[in-house]
């Protein structure tokens, strides 16, 4: 039986010549925040963990969730005073900013990231890019026609210990050449409320919240539940299939599929408000490469492995690779017992940022991949060359997914 090691990746930062994890880039951009959210504030205090930035402008149209937000960046940031919006665009039009974060469902992200290419703002955009491939198309259009700098939310680009598996195990060719990649999904995570039409409380717009979608009836506060509804979002191929679907076409090399095939459907949870699917596959074809890309989500029972409910297995011809935000592990093949089994932990970082061990919500192990993808923003931005997770690439992860979407119905 082969030798199980078990490692911890180098913190990204740590590796780029230009940053040490608690040295802040000194600069004079001017941020505004769209969405007060769970991910929107952790968005934030990730980047200001890396750089020096001037925050002008909060806005989300729940006043209670925006005030929460607003004190919450007071108390750990109070030399930030950042204004108070409702709407964004007044907010761009007053504040004038360099760099927006847009932080909101995907059916508000093409009108907002037109919005602000418009005014001149460097992106930083949240994943999927957004709900239909008309929008997609869109947003890239503008982008590209603009000079600014747009970066996706696809930080599986800027892991650490995924980055050290590539260079240790794709690059060097040590896994040989994969023809099969397998990416899964076994979270619990669309939404079962079966909930009555209510009243929608003061603090909450509930028209400017649906803004371009279609407006259903009003059943509670939608705040980390509206993947679930294909009004306002992907569902959980947008959601997480996109993030490991991109991650596995950076790490392979990887441009558009020729094929996409899709299956699934409502199956166990049919009472649910919830319309996006329960269980579904996909399958990306590249045969130019030989290779297959698979996706499986399943929203109901157990996951066939507990230890890897959401991760994604690289087959080659030498050995596999099994791969989550929370670490890798290498198992060589077959006649390659003087090789050893390998698991590489993720990265946490709470010596050089221990703030982050208190902060509510927070995704630990995700906290130093989002470091790292604003520093590479933030160099982007700085040198004009492309980011990580550039607007075209990010273009493709999600256009892809949408189709998917669009075979199921």
């Amino acid at each position: 039986m082969n030798r199980r090691h078990f490692i911890t990746a180098t913190p990204v930062l740590l590796t780029l010549p230009a940053l040490h994890p608690r040295q802040r880039r000194k600069t004079e951009h001017r941020v505004v925040l769209i969405g007060t959210g769970w991910y929107g504030k952790m968005d934030l205090f990730r980047l200001l963990q890396v750089a020096e930035v001037e925050v002008v402008g909060l806005c989300d149209v729940d006043s209670q969730q925006l005030d929460a937000a607003y004190e919450w960046l007071r108390e750990r940031h109070p030399e930030q005073q950042p204004r108070r919006y409702a709407d964004y665009r007044e907010m761009l039009a007053t504040e004038k900013p360099d760099i927006a974060l847009i932080e909101t469902p995907d059916h508000w992200h093409e009108k907002m990231a037109l919005d602000c290419l418009a005014a001149g703002c460097h992106l930083y955009l949240q994943k999927p890019i957004s709900r239909t491939e008309k929008e997609a198309k869109r947003i890239l259009k503008a982008a590209r026609k603009s000079d600014r700098t747009v970066q996706v939310a696809l930080q599986r680009r800027s892991t650490p210990h995924l980055l050290e598996m590539k260079e240790q195990y794709l690059d060097s060719g040590k896994i040989g050449t994969i023809h099969h990649v397998e990416m899964s999904c076994y979270y619990h995570m669309r939404d079962r409320a079966v909930r009555e039409i209510q009243e929608v409380p003061a603090h909450f717009n509930y028209v400017a919240w649906t803004g371009p979608a279609k407006r259903l009836p009003f059943r509670g506060i939608p705040h980390r539940r509206w993947r679930a509804f294909q009004e306002y979002g992907n569902g959980i191929v947008g959601d997480m299939c996109v993030h490991y679907f991109d991650c596995v076409r950076w790490l392979l090399g990887l441009g558009w599929p020729e094929r996409i095939s899709s299956t699934g459907g409502i199956y166990v949870d049919t009472e649910a408000d919830a319309n996006t699917t329960d269980t579904q596959t996909a399958i990306f074809e590249y045969p130019e490469h030989r290779l297959n890309v698979h996706w499986t989500h399943r929203a109901w029972g157990a996951a066939p492995d507990p230890d890897w409910p959401w991760s994604f297995t690289l087959y080659g011809e030498k050995g596999t690779l099994r791969a989550s935000t929370l670490g890798y592990e290498w198992r060589p093949g077959k006649g390659r017992e003087e090789d050893e089994t390998v698991y590489v932990g993720a990265t946490f970082e709470r010596e050089a940022f221990p703030e982050d061990v208190d902060e509510k919500d927070i995704e630990l192990h995700v906290a130093p991949a989002v470091r790292a993808h604003f520093v590479d923003f933030l160099e982007a931005i700085k040198t004009g060359r492309k980011p990580v997770a550039d607007i075209e690439e990010a273009y493709i992860s999600t256009v892809c997914c949408i189709r998917a979407n669009e075979l199921v119905g």
